[in-house]
């Protein structure tokens, strides 16, 4: 039954997110927000949903360590299984907003929520609202950047949710908003049965089934954008994918409520955390440089390999 939950909630959680994202950029239109905006902040926060609800329904359910597992894990997964898949399919060019500023902003917040982690083996409520603020601030500097560089990779937009009436976004709200809590209730009620059925702590079922979960969307998208010889999710789009789960997930659960670790390997798969971004430097300036070709794409998938098989060992 576990298994079924865990199957479930996923589902929800896909059908959830994808309806809170609709109805987010359909009401956004409404009060004029520019695309720019939009890309930049409410579809960023929407796709970020799914991550919070079960982070937040697990610290709240008294799992705080399936909750951070989840967004350690999927950090992880974003850049060495998402990355690694859509890199073995078709090479990904690197902009030099990766270097200027995306990935300093990503190891910046990794490093200050592993330091909030190690210090104490908690994330408070001060700490929670200082990542939060700080993605406020990310946010608002690279908004200014991309109004003045059009380089500067921003999310997607549907032009056709211009159209959208407010009875249609308040439906696609209001299921949304009921998938994704259903579908984060079953999804760590199943986690957290299996992780006792296997004797495997909530910590690793976080990082991992939890996270590679949560993750498919954008391994799905970027797979079938890569056959089709369409443009892939983009590596800033996943860096900023890391961000903000660092940032809204861990920081808005932690205001809510704090969240206190007790498991060593939480703390351990940080390092793996780190490593997998900084990794991505030499990556870029390796030949060829400022491409993510095959090659480095199967090395980032083999270290996810690693990852899994040192997290179940």
């Amino acid at each position: 039954m576990s298994i079924a939950y865990i199957i479930i909630g996923f589902i929800l959680l896909v059908v959830g997110g994808e309806f809170l994202v609709r109805s987010s950029v359909g009401l956004s239109f409404k009060l004029n927000l520019s695309k720019l905006i939009i890309g930049m902040t409410v579809v960023s926060f929407a796709t970020s949903a799914p991550e919070l609800l079960v982070s937040l329904q697990a610290a709240l359910d008294g799992a705080p360590d399936l909750a951070l597992g989840n967004v350690i894990g999927s950090n992880i997964a974003n850049i060495a299984l998402v990355l690694g898949v859509t890199a073995v399919i078709a090479p990904l060019t690197v902009d030099e907003n990766f270097y200027k500023m995306n990935w300093p902003a990503m190891m910046l917040f990794s490093v200050i929520f592993y330091y909030f982690l190690q210090n104490d083996s908690t994330i408070s409520r001060t700490e929670g609202a200082f990542l939060f603020f700080s993605l406020i601030v990310f946010v608002y500097i690279m908004i200014a950047k991309a109004k003045k560089d059009k380089s500067v990779a921003i999310e997607e937009v549907d032009d056709t949710l211009m159209e959208v009436g407010y009875p249609k976004i308040f439906f696609w709200l209001a299921i949304g908003g009921l998938a994704l809590y259903f579908g984060s209730e079953l999804l760590v009620t199943g986690a957290k049965d299996i992780a006792k059925q296997m004797g495997i702590s909530d910590g690793v079922i976080g990082a991992t089934v939890v996270a590679i979960g949560t993750s498919v969307p954008e391994l799905a998208a970027s797979i079938i954008a890569a056959i089709k010889g369409e443009k892939a999710i983009s590596i800033g789009n996943l860096i900023g994918s890391n961000i903000f789960n660092i940032g809204s997930v861990i920081g808005l659960t932690a205001i809510i409520t704090p969240i206190k670790t007790e498991e060593i390997n939480v703390v351990t798969n940080m390092y793996w955390m780190l490593a997998v971004a900084a990794i991505l430097i030499p990556f870029i300036l390796i030949p060829k440089k400022m491409q993510i070709g095959r090659i480095k794409g199967i090395l980032l998938l083999f270290m996810y390999v690693v990852f899994l098989y040192t997290s179940f060992k």
